[in-house]
């Protein structure tokens, strides 16, 4: 049983999860450099956890914020493909990375 999942989940990857009042949200890290493609990897990481059942139930991760990953990561053509006004969740997340070949 786990209460409360904080701090890094993957090593190098530039972001955390942070528990505030209203719920569980990913920071990127003040020190350290944070790679390209850190917030995507983050993204499906976190989808993937939720998939399984591992610690997370699901995300939320606005198409706004889905998009600016993918920018970062250099997948410019796939960022086209994101609804930039939608709230997608882990198995949305997962079905858009399959989709893409990501």
């Amino acid at each position: 049983m786990c209460a409360s999942l904080v701090g890094t989940l993957e090593r190098g990857l530039g972001y955390h999860l942070e528990h505030r009042k209203n719920g569980f949200f990913s920071k990127r890290d003040q020190r350290g450099s944070v790679p390209p493609d850190g917030h995507l990897r983050f993204i499906f990481l976190c989808a993937e956890m939720a998939k399984i059942g591992l610690y997370i139930k699901d995300i939320q991760v606005s198409g706004y914020e889905l998009e600016k990953a993918l920018v970062e990561a250099a997948f410019i053509v796939s960022a086209l493909e994101v609804d930039v006004d939608y709230e997608y969740n882990a198995a949305e997340v997962l079905q858009l990375k399959s989709d893409l070949g990501l």
